[in-house]
């Protein structure tokens, strides 16, 4: 029987009363929770607060949009594209500082070219999410399969996607998507992003791997790992090593030193298969993003 110990998180987010709801539903999303208490100076639990409050908040008992993330994109993009930006109040930090940026690697220049695309009139209002990068990077013959679990994620995500006819979304486990739906021939890359929810999402993230291998052995991938503390990403590394014994790249971002468990220190790009010349891109792409946005913030890549 499933226990509340098997789903549980551990590394528990909190939030002081005076938190602006924005900063909170920002890092809701960066952290891929729902909730999560709210505490006192002294550390005394004060109460929770859920994406359920601050939609309520906000947008009344009926919200227009789906989902906390819906209430952090723009209203005025065109209907196809209203999913493929977040508004810039967490982009300040980020995605505004590399725009502004004239020291950053040229291997940003996709990216920019997108990030202008949706701001036309200038600044940075507006930034493009992966699916949207995916699709936009998709040759004619190339497809594209997209999964969200939750059937109000997957309806703004097919809204999004609806005018993209080489792309196709499920309302479906992606681990299980995964290890139906690669090819078992030819070119395909499994892109991994799941929302670390669960407590067995590292093992799911393993298995899954295994089964794409399985079905396809020269399937390319790539998975994104929230850095919080150094042993489970090493754990979860060793795991991979041990389950499918073939070299794979990592790329550590480290915005500051992993020293808070309970914060998001950074994250991870582990890749199968990874392109010849792709280390030393992502040398340039994680040492820029750590040196520059981080606090003390620090690059690895090597392979395991």
């Amino acid at each position: 029987m499933t226990t509340v110990r098997d789903v549980m998180t551990t590394q528990v987010i909190t939030f002081r009363p005076e938190t602006p709801l924005h900063d909170v539903a920002s890092q809701l999303i960066g952290a891929r929770i729902s909730g999560a208490p709210v505490v006192a100076d002294d550390g005394t639990l004060l109460g929770v607060v859920s994406e359920a409050d601050i939609l309520i908040k906000e947008q009344g008992p009926e919200p227009r949009r789906k989902g906390l993330a819906g209430w952090l994109l723009t209203g005025d993009l065109p209907e196809r594209g209203k999913l493929a930006a977040r508004k810039s109040g967490e982009a300040e930090a980020g995605i505004a500082r590399l725009m502004a940026a004239k020291d950053a690697p040229a291997v940003f220049a996709p990216l920019v070219a997108q990030v202008k695309a949706l701001n036309a009139s200038g600044g940075v209002r507006r930034y493009p999410g992966s699916p949207w990068l995916i699709a936009q990077a998709l040759g004619p013959k190339d497809a594209y399969v997209a999964c969200e679990l939750r059937p109000e994620e997957h309806a703004a995500l097919r809204e999004l996607m609806k005018s993209k006819p080489n792309v196709t979304t499920l309302c479906a486990d992606g681990y299980a998507a995964a290890g139906a739906r690669t090819p078992a021939a030819g070119r395909a890359l499994v892109l991994i992003d799941p929302p670390f929810e669960r407590a067995d999402d590292y093992r799911q993230v393993v298995e899954t791997l295994i089964a794409v291998r399985r079905r396809n052995r020269h399937a390319q991938a790539l998975v994104w790992l929230p850095l919080k503390d150094l042993e489970t990403f090493d754990g979860f590394l060793r795991d991979l090593e041990d389950a499918l014994q073939t070299p794979a790249l990592v790329a550590e971002t480290r915005m500051r030193p992993l020293t808070d468990p309970m914060k998001m220190n950074g994250c991870a790009l582990v890749l199968l298969g990874a392109p010849e010349g792709m280390a030393k891109d992502l040398e340039a792409i994680c040492g820029w993003t750590a040196k520059t946005l981080g606090e003390d913030g620090q690059a690895r890549i090597y392979s395991v």
